[in-house]
């Protein structure tokens, strides 16, 4: 592959190539000025594409990058972050992505974890301790010489990428994912068939492989990436620039289910809908059917990204998790690793060449998820999901729950135990327990003060902060309170069901505008709304959204409920910039006004005609 401007688009015959790689010399060769990358900071075509990834292997080449060398990519939503992540695939190494919106604690202990050679980023974050790894900043490799693309064929058994995600222990995990696994999974999506132009939305955080999935999924078929912020910062900046947080013309969509829910209505022209990441409901499945092809992905990290999918177009229930991908095995086993007859419960687990290495430096926790595959031999190894799903008589996957404490909060694995962990490290707190909220969207955690401790709400506060400081915005709790006990079950240990009752129901005492306090019709619609959408007691006009655990998606959720209550067009940058229910419900009564004094106007036009 060399520069575009050099005329030609591959140098390397593309059988030589990597499978990705071979995708991106096909696309560069026939439709080089078709978008490839789309971002708040400009675009790239196919031949920018080539001719920015060369830049970034030269650059890091300089800089020491071979097999196996991890490279730290912080670059957030830029248009930067695709061509540098191809340039460290290109030289073989392994690329740690991350999120510049997680706390930098966070960030300095995946990059002393994963032992980062190069961090690349526009800027060391204030207060990150990078240690001695090398910077290299985007303005650096636009200043290098324009050169080709020489892409290095990888060893099949090296690390191309490592995600960090939730760990027991109270601090993340990295999987180690091979090239082999890499490139089973590319081979894997060609066999989707998306057609080529277009845009597709990418709108995950960058240090989840969902980021991949969509990245992939789209460089792949020679779809443009459209990398959008959908967090509360993108959100406040989208209304702030008077824009809609979605790009218009979107081809192709993958989303949470979560997030297609809230966002679904700007989604219309799309042709393609995939969910992944979350247990997709039935009515939503059905909704995005209609006159379209929907796609619902499950598959963990540790099985390179995706592993099952479900697919309308050949006929398949979407509110399964459908069938293996090609080249992917899916075994439905009992405690003893036998097979479990059609239709009954059992523990998913999968195998095949895209199986993870396993846990960077954790070989005992690596032993206990990534098992011997008795049904391969040779030494093949499959993952342990902890999913139980069951298989229906015929072979798609049904989805049940898991058997362990992890959940999935807004498409984000969390481990309740990391939370609790956390928490329990601030002297004050003896005891630590997490739950889900209803509707899911957000965590709930209780704290056994320590003898002494004469301010709740105080500590309350001081865990909040800590989990701030700690853990990735999805794991921060919304709801925190000090309870004299944690519920527990006969076996000792903590009922989750119970404290998520307990924490769903108000506080004691008075809170604002609780006893007696006058509410107006659009302050009680507003408290309804809220309450529905953040499963907590709202205790009145004063209450603001984000103190009560409210994040972006449910922002977008109550803006949509509001609109469907109200029948007028609440706009979400109302509800940022002025989150309590009093603001809010007093935009609803201006665009009641408004709304009525314009039926008034037209209904005097029409007498005066």
């Amino acid at each position: 592959m060399t520069e575009p401007h050099a005329g030609a688009a591959g140098a390397s015959a593309p059988g030589a190539l990597p499978p990705l790689f071979a995708r991106l010399e096909r696309w560069t060769r026939e439709q080089p000025n078709e978008t490839a990358v789309k971002a708040a900071d400009g675009n790239l075509t196919y031949a920018a594409l080539t001719a920015r990834t060369a830049r970034y292997a030269a650059a890091l080449a300089r800089a020491g990058v071979g097999p196996e060398t991890p490279v730290a990519l912080l670059l957030g939503r830029s248009r930067e972050s695709v061509p540098a992540l191809l340039a460290v695939w290109s030289l073989g190494g392994t690329a740690v992505p991350l999120d510049p919106g997680h706390p930098v604690e966070r960030l300095g202990g995946v990059l002393r974890d994963a032992g980062a050679a190069v961090l690349v980023a526009p800027a060391v974050p204030a207060g990150l301790e990078a240690g001695g790894i090398g910077l290299l900043t985007p303005r650096e490799v636009r200043r290098g010489a324009p050169g080709a693309l020489a892409v290095s064929p990888p060893a099949p058994d090296g690390c191309a990428y490592l995600i960090y995600t939730s760990g027991t222990t109270g601090r993340p995990k990295g999987v180690e994912v091979t090239y082999r696994g890499l490139d089973t999974f590319v081979e894997a999506l060609r066999g989707l068939g998306l057609p080529p132009g277009g845009l597709g939305l990418n709108a995950v955080s960058p240090a989840f492989d969902g980021w991949l999935w969509c990245t992939l999924l789209y460089l792949v078929h020679g779809q443009g990436v459209a990398l959008t912020d959908l967090s509360l910062d993108g959100l406040r900046q989208a209304a702030a620039e008077g824009r809609e947080p979605l790009p218009a013309g979107l081809r192709t969509v993958s989303l949470t289910p979560s997030l297609l829910a809230a966002h679904g209505a700007g989604l219309d022209a799309a042709e393609v809908v995939v969910v992944a990441g979350e247990a997709c409901p039935a009515a939503l499945a059905e909704r995005f059917a209609r006159g379209r092809r929907l796609l619902n992905v499950y598959g963990p990290t540790e099985v390179t990204i995706a592993a099952t999918w479900a697919d309308s177009r050949r006929g398949d229930d979407v509110t399964s998790i459908g069938r293996p991908l090609p080249g992917y095995r899916a075994y439905v086993l009992d405690e003893e690793l036998r097979p479990v007859p059609a239709g009954t419960e059992g523990e998913l687990y999968l195998g095949g060449p895209a199986v993870a290495r396993g846990y960077r430096g954790r070989p005992g926790l690596t032993a206990s998820r990534f098992l011997p595959d008795p049904f391969q031999g040779g030494g093949t190894r499959m993952y342990r999901t902890g999913d139980v799903v069951i298989r229906r008589d015929g072979g798609e996957l049904e989805y049940r729950g898991r058997r362990d404490d992890q959940v999935k909060i807004r498409g984000h694995r969390i481990e309740l135990g990391e939370v609790e962990r956390v928490a329990a490290e601030l002297p004050e707190v003896v005891a630590a327990a997490c739950c889900p909220l209803a509707p899911g969207q957000n965590l709930g955690l209780a704290v056994v003060a320590a003898p002494g401790v004469a301010d709740p709400a105080g500590l309350a506060t001081r865990v909040v902060e800590r989990c701030r400081k700690q853990l990735p915005a999805a794991a921060v709790p919304g709801t925190v309170r000090v309870l004299d006990r944690i519920p527990t079950l006969a076996t000792g240990k903590a009922d989750r069901a119970a404290l998520a009752r307990a924490l769903a129901e108000p506080e004691r005492g008075d809170g604002p505008g609780a006893a007696g306090a006058a509410v107006s019709p659009s302050e009680r619609t507003v408290m309804t709304v809220w309450a529905e959408v953040l499963g907590t007691e709202v205790p009145g006009p004063e209450a603001d959204f984000f103190d009560l655990g409210g994040h972006s998606l449910a922002a977008a959720r109550a803006v949509s409920e509001l609109r469907r209550a109200t029948g007028l067009r609440v706009g979400l940058g109302a509800l940022l910039a002025r989150p309590t229910v009093a603001d809010v419900a007093a935009e609803i009564d201006r665009l009641a006004a408004e709304q009525g004094g314009a039926a008034t106007d037209a209904a005097d036009a029409a007498e005066g005609a």
